[in-house]
């Protein structure tokens, strides 16, 4: 058989590829060096784990960074070896990978001063400065040392790129030739964007940010987990965070009232059980649709239905976020996503105060659960920023025979695993659970096909048998011990598939249930006011009798406080912010439209004709996004 000569060219990428791996790790190294009194590693072994995962954020960069110089030296050309081609590929693979690379050793220095990784963000405020080029040579003199270690690494690099190269042959142009080409450039395309994902996995999107918290005890690893050029490229795009000045710090304090204090009930400790129902919109639920405009509306939530009858229902609630992981921070921190999400955005790794802190500082032992494999959806890395003790998920339920195959473990097992690892806690505790069957690919355990109404849309079984998960697990749960002290939340993420017209019009778009309920019925009744995922948090404060001052966007749904009922989301391209009669439409700076709160299409923009109800609606919605911006980008989210 005549031999392939392409395989030495195979070879030599893998090395040239493999050198960006070692001087990666070699920055990494001398980044902790310089900042070893900032980031808390306490033994040789959690070093080397560190180091390891931080491989997987090495991969999606080295990736980026170097595709086209992996997509020519893989494609079948008859240049490949000839020494001019071989010349152009180094100056390619150095021009990008070094200019990449100087990312890393300039937060030798900066990281001191921001306690991040620098992302997009950083460049943006770079890109303000009108002496930069002092400042570059102000950095050069000063940190002379830094520029020396980048140079030689530089220099080592090169050296080694050159000790191998590849042979020089002519090519055989042929079938064979070409066929093994294209299946290795397939193979090798397949790797490279799982590379840049982080896995293959369906139930896992690609990494950002908030995954290097995944593998860490102490938040500051995750620079260490992190390299400057990742922190970059997954940021880009992401950053529509910038700080406004519309309205004075008077304004709002008296109409957002962004720390709250509640002193209306007894100081109390109850236990808190949320569950955070994947995509198990307002749609689905009769009880919440009482009024259904639309002809035949039918629900497929048969149990809630019943618990609601039990429980405070607020039945106009919102989503404040479009994906899971913004359920996540709206529904735990009270931190709502706009146009970027807050978790994938240059700013999550900051303290936060949130409904986490404040009940593990209340001697509240915090948990999380979800059935998907650890890291799915962000949500383990976010868990350790917020803080929980322990996280729950796929490897914790360790029985794969009740995978779902997409997804996660059935959502009927998980929870009655959810029952039974709470009956084994010592009161006062703190579990938050998100569910995962009711997904696409919209399947149920095969053993109870036929069991729930297959509905007009594929979700409507899902939220059937979800249903029917909640049922087994409220009927274990009522025999044991701490039932009867919780106060259990339900609420989803965000809508999913949509079938009854009303719920097409934009201001029914993501639309959740929210439901409080306590086994001795304390709170109880239907409230149709504007209620919000982010209310939720300061809602539970008020209710436990939290007395201390807090931070909160939203508000306590039972309070009769100054605050009043609103929601603030954004969709159609632009914040909307929805209070007493009208909805107001905003861009930023100013308002765009008003309408009356019952205009669900946003069809009459009375804009024209102002009320002063409207144009305290606008104040409002400045005084929330100038404050939001401000907290987030200067990181005081921890009060």
């Amino acid at each position: 058989m005549r031999q392939f000569h392409r395989f030495n060219e195979y070879k030599v990428l893998f090395y040239r590829i493999g050198l960006a791996y070692l001087f990666y790790m070699i920055a990494r190294i001398l980044f902790f060096v310089y900042n070893k009194n900032l980031i808390k590693i306490d033994s040789a072994s959690e070093f080397i784990s560190l180091a390891y995962h931080g491989i997987v954020f090495d991969t999606t960069s080295i990736i980026y960074i170097n595709s086209l110089f992996i997509l020519l030296s893989l494609l079948p050309l008859v240049v490949n070896t000839k020494k001019g081609f071989q010349s152009f590929l180094f100056y390619l693979y150095f021009s990008t990978n070094l200019i990449a690379y100087t990312a890393n050793f300039i937060d030798f220095i900066y990281y001191k001063y921001t306690f991040n990784r620098s992302t997009i963000a950083s460049l943006d405020t770079l890109e303000n400065e009108t002496n930069k080029t002092r400042l570059f040579l102000n950095f050069a003199v000063e940190y002379w040392h830094v520029f020396l270690l980048f140079f030689l690494c530089a220099f080592i690099w090169i050296y080694l790129y050159k000790k191998v190269r590849v042979d020089y042959h002519k090519h055989q142009i042929n079938i064979r030739f070409f066929l093994l080409s294209t299946l290795i450039f397939l193979l090798l395309t397949t790797l490279s964007i799982g590379g840049i994902r982080g896995d293959f996995k369906k139930s896992t999107r690609p990494i950002n940010l908030l995954d290097a918290s995944r593998y860490v005890t102490d938040a500051s690893q995750a620079d260490f987990v992190l390299n400057t050029p990742f922190a970059i490229i997954r940021t880009y795009g992401a950053n529509s965070f910038y700080k406004l000045n519309l309205v004075d710090n008077t304004t709002i304090d008296s109409l957002l009232v962004p720390v709250k204090q509640y002193k209306n009930n007894p100081k109390t400790k109850p236990n808190i059980v949320i569950f955070i129902l994947e995509s198990y919109g307002r749609e689905y639920i009769s009880s919440f649709n009482k009024n259904s405009k639309d002809k035949g509306y039918r629900g497929y939530s048969p149990f809630v239905d019943s618990l609601a009858q039990h429980s405070l229902i607020f039945t106009n609630g919102y989503a404040n976020g479009y994906k899971s992981i913004h359920g996540m921070s709206s529904v735990l921190a009270g931190i709502p996503s706009f146009k970027d999400a807050f978790t994938s955005s240059p700013y999550p790794k900051q303290k936060i105060q949130s409904l986490v802190s404040i009940l593990k500082s209340e001697g509240y032992d915090t948990s999380f659960f979800h059935g998907a494999p650890n890291g799915s959806m962000g949500f383990l890395g976010f868990g350790n920023i917020l803080g929980f003790n322990h996280y729950y998920g796929k490897s914790e339920y360790n029985n794969d025979n009740d995978f779902d195959g997409s997804w996660g473990i059935w959502d009927e097992p998980f929870f009655q695993y959810f029952n039974k690892t709470l009956s084994k806690k010592k009161s006062p505790f703190m579990a938050t659970l998100f569910s995962v069957s009711s997904h696409e690919p919209y399947v149920i355990p095969q053993k109870y096909e036929g069991k729930f109404p297959k509905g007009d849309i594929p979700i409507h079984q899902c939220i059937g048998y979800t249903d029917f998960s909640l049922r087994k697990f409220f009927n274990a749960a009522k025999k044991e011990a701490w039932y009867n002290n919780t106060i259990f939340v339900l609420v989803a993420d965000h809508d999913n598939l949509i079938h009854y017209d009303e719920y097409y019009k934009d201001q029914n778009f993501h639309t959740v249930p929210i439901v409080f309920f306590t086994p001795n019925e304390k709170y109880k009744g239907v409230n149709n006011d504007w209620a919000q995922q982010i209310d939720i948090y300061p809602t539970l404060m008020d209710m436990i009798g939290y007395e201390k001052p807090f931070r909160s966007w939203g508000r306590s749904l039972i309070s009769k406080d100054k605050v009043s009922p609103f929601v603030m989301r954004y969709s159609s391209d632009k914040y909307q912010m929805m209070s007493g009669n009208y909805i107001c439409t905003f861009d930023g700076e100013k308002a765009v439209g008003f309408y009356q709160k019952d205009d669900k299409e946003l069809k009459n923009n009375l804009i024209n004709q102002r009320t002063a109800e409207m144009n305290l609606l606008e104040k409002r919605c400045k005084a929330f996004l100038q404050d939001y911006m401000e907290r987030i980008m200067d990181k005081k989210l921890d009060k």
